[in-house]
């Protein structure tokens, strides 16, 4: 269930840059008429409308995502917390200029905050929030940790930088692709690779129980 929760925004999103890009000038109508008291002149082109109503749409299921955890009782970590804001600042940056710009950064500055995170708590405060969140699965040597928790950083870089240059160099339906399925693929791929780097430090006791099955 969190797990839907947390690729909601996204999906719905991607749904509804789909769906009005499709039909841009109704979208641009339907937008100007109930929507133009949050932009600027009051006004949507069909250009900017499906990246408007996206972006509207992602607001507030962000912000329903929050509030969800918060009704239930759940602490909201600090990446929402992040996400939130960013998607508050920039979406309504967005919205306001008719400018999607804004909305294009917002998936960059949340990698480098989660990057920057990465690299601050271990730094600075001699804490690895890999080994924090893994640690009770994972038995690995703190060289081990760091060298994982640098790669993430590195990672969170490069794919802030990807994300801009998809952003700057292609149409915002391709970025959107890129957005949902690029970024997806991407961490994938990379998760996996962490994993196989893991399954060569492993102790062997711990790597023997995870290859014998489960009754």
């Amino acid at each position: 269930m969190k797990l839907l929760l947390d690729f909601l925004p996204l999906v719905l999103f991607f749904a509804v840059f789909k769906f009005a890009d499709g039909s841009p000038e109704a979208a641009a109508a339907f937008a100007s008429q109930h929507l133009g008291f949050l932009v600027s002149g009051g006004v949507v082109g069909a250009k900017e409308a499906p990246v408007l109503l996206a972006t509207l749409v992602m607001m507030v299921a962000t912000l329903a995502q929050a509030a969800i955890q918060k009704l239930r009782g759940q602490k909201i970590d600090l990446m929402l917390w992040i996400s939130l804001g960013l998607v508050v600042v920039l979406g309504g940056a967005t919205i306001w200029f008719h400018n999607e710009t804004f909305i294009k950064w917002k998936p960059s500055v949340l990698y480098w905050a989660m990057g920057l995170s990465f690299w601050v708590s271990q730094a600075l405060f001699g804490k690895n929030l890999l080994k924090r969140m893994l640690g009770a699965e994972l038995q690995l040597d703190d060289a081990i940790w760091a060298r994982l928790n640098l790669a993430w950083v590195l990672f969170f870089t490069a794919l802030g930088l990807l994300n801009l240059y998809v952003a700057y160099s292609f149409s915002t339906s391709a970025w959107a692709n890129f957005k949902v399925f690029g970024v997806t693929g991407l961490i994938l791929v990379f998760t996996l690779a962490q994993g196989l780097y893991l399954s060569r430090h492993l102790p062997q006791d711990t790597a023997a129980n995870d290859a014998e099955p489960k009754p």
